[in-house]
């Protein structure tokens, strides 16, 4: 019954954080295109820090999956 719950919780834990870095990485592309809506000329400079921001929360997911095994 133990290793059941073991690996119950773990696919729990991953299942979360991939559910976090997906409405993150949404938020993120939402906001982004909202802030180069509103000042086109800035675009460059927001598409480096919307792509940075995307890398650090899926990078969340390959730290549940390590962290899971």
């Amino acid at each position: 019954m133990i290793p059941i719950l073991a690996e119950l919780t773990g696919n729990l834990h991953i299942g979360l954080a991939a559910l976090g870095a997906a409405l993150g990485v949404g938020f993120i592309g939402m906001k982004a295109s909202e802030a180069v809506g509103r000042n086109p000329g800035a675009a460059t400079p927001i598409l480096v820090q919307a792509i940075l921001s995307t890398a650090f929360a899926e990078g969340i997911v390959f730290f549940a999956i390590y962290l899971a095994r």
